[in-house]
């Protein structure tokens, strides 16, 4: 299984490393559910549609043969380990 990978922020001295990851994948945006299930849109407009509160959305850079190959559960999965390790990351 693929480990998600935290992309460098806009102004950072990796600017560049960042938009070459940008192009080596997909962003989705997740909420983590407090069951620890995973809820998944293709736009932030698309999860509001959907009732999803806006504070909550979080970000997710899919890498892009994940997105292209990989089944609904895998990219769940990867979605899931980088959202807890960004609740790790915090604690």
């Amino acid at each position: 299984m693929l480990s998600p990978t935290i992309p460098a922020r806009s102004g950072d001295a990796g600017t560049e490393q960042r938009d070459a990851f940008m192009d080596e994948t997909t962003a989705l945006c997740a909420i983590r559910h407090s069951d620890g299930s995973v809820s998944l849109y293709v736009d932030e407009a698309y999860a509001i549609e959907r009732g999803a509160d806006p504070a909550k959305l979080v970000h997710v850079a899919i890498p892009r043969e994940l997105y292209m190959t990989g089944t609904v559960q895998q990219i769940r999965e990867y979605v899931a380990t980088y959202l807890e390790s960004q609740t790790q990351g915090s604690a």
